[in-house]
């Protein structure tokens, strides 16, 4: 289970917002403010909710070990801008399959 320090940290890595964290995750904009403030602790389920919306946009969560809890990108900026570029690239989705010669 993540912390509040970690929930601010992944967010500022992963460059969202705590309003667009709220609207991917569906925990209200409050209750996130609250626990990275560490004013409040939510239910076990809410805290798995963010961390798993924050995993999504790219965060990994290190847990307490040695060197103490901690997050670091899944990937590199390079990578992420290259990730980027390359779903901006539009176009229709479609079957993948192709036909039988």
């Amino acid at each position: 289970m993540i912390t509040g320090s970690q929930c601010r940290a992944a967010r500022a890595l992963v460059e969202i917002s705590r309003q667009l964290l709220a609207t991917l995750s569906g925990i209200d904009e409050d209750t996130i403010a609250r626990f990275e403030r560490k004013l409040e602790t939510p239910a076990v389920e809410t805290i798995a909710t963010l961390q798993t919306t924050l995993e999504k946009a790219g965060a990994i969560f290190i847990p307490e070990g040695e060197r103490g809890l901690g997050v670091q990108l899944k990937f590199t900026r390079s990578e992420a801008r290259r990730l980027s570029i390359l779903e901006s690239q539009g176009g229709l989705v479609a079957n993948d399959e192709v036909p039988g010669v």
